[in-house]
């Protein structure tokens, strides 16, 4: 990423010293963030074993019995946003993103279960690429008549890719929706800060371990008991393991994903993703 960074700023100096001049303090905690990630340890390929059935064990853990409406209504509304996207000429699935994964079906079915069995009132995630896990997660509080989403991404240095953020969102959910430019590490505090408890938080944003702990920690002080926290591509780093065995006594998943292609920097060619549930009698800091 970083090289890739490099390479802009030298093909297109003045875009990118306007970049640099007019948001340098978030710039500066990108490089510091990407720097860390660089410098930490390893992961072997069986640091997860993804849980089988892990759409069943979700239900059972929410109290919700199986085939449930939601599951219906996701793959309703699944091929009808890969179709607007689609037909707006955007590619989704694994790399489409600069490099980032888009368009994971498990990944985002769990968000949508998780929405519309919990009837979330505040939303918080990380990442939003073309919007995919947005769109969702804003059509599911519409379904449920309340709520809201803050969306927290620093978008690429690359302008090209800044006319793709949140594509498939549209402004059809403005009232629901506040999108914050910015770097978690700087715009997470003062979410939390403002909003109060949360009741489900998602992290898509940069997956390194230094990252995702700072993410989980802090959403894990906000989140309301009987919450929920999402983590994607837990198998880039140790920090969904290092939480869960930080904060223990708690309910968690390791999710196998459904890419719409085969990821070939995955060992297992699909990637896993995270959920941990808040039990409904912990406290904050527990």
């Amino acid at each position: 990423m970083l090289q890739s960074a490099l390479r802009y700023c030298l093909s297109h100096p003045v875009r990118a010293a306007y970049t640099l001049a007019s948001e340098p303090f978030e710039i500066w905690t990108a490089f510091q963030d990407r720097f860390v990630a660089s410098r930490e340890r390893p992961v072997p390929p069986d640091l997860y074993q993804a849980d089988r059935g892990w759409e069943c064990r979700m239900h059972a853990l929410l109290g919700v019995s199986q085939p449930c409406r939601a599951t219906s209504e996701f793959w309703a509304l699944w091929p009808e946003v890969m179709g607007e996207l689609k037909a707006k000429g955007i590619r989704v699935g694994p790399e489409s993103f600069k490099g980032w994964n888009d368009g994971d079906a498990g990944f985002v079915r769990a968000i949508w279960c998780l929405a519309r069995h919990l009837r979330p009132r505040k939303v918080v995630e990380t990442g939003v690429a073309h919007g995919v896990s947005s769109r969702f997660i804003l059509e599911a509080l519409e379904r449920n008549g309340a709520g809201h989403l803050w969306s927290v991404d620093h978008p690429p240095l690359e302008h090209v890719w800044h006319e793709q953020i949140g594509t498939a969102v549209g402004d059809r959910y403005s009232d629901r929706w506040s999108y914050v430019r910015g770097s978690s590490k700087r715009r997470l505090p003062s979410i939390f800060s403002e909003v109060g408890q949360i009741d489900l938080f998602v992290h898509d944003s940069l997956h390194s371990e230094d990252n995702v702990r700072f993410e989980m920690e802090r959403a894990w002080a906000a989140l309301r008991p009987g919450g929920a926290i999402v983590v994607d591509d837990i198998d880039a780093n140790w920090g969904f393991k290092s939480f869960v065995e930080t904060f223990s006594g708690h309910k968690w998943l390791i999710c196998e994903a459904e890419p719409l292609r085969p990821d070939l920097r995955r060992f297992n060619k699909k990637g896993l993703f995270g959920i941990i549930l808040k039990e409904p009698t912990a406290s904050s800091e527990n």
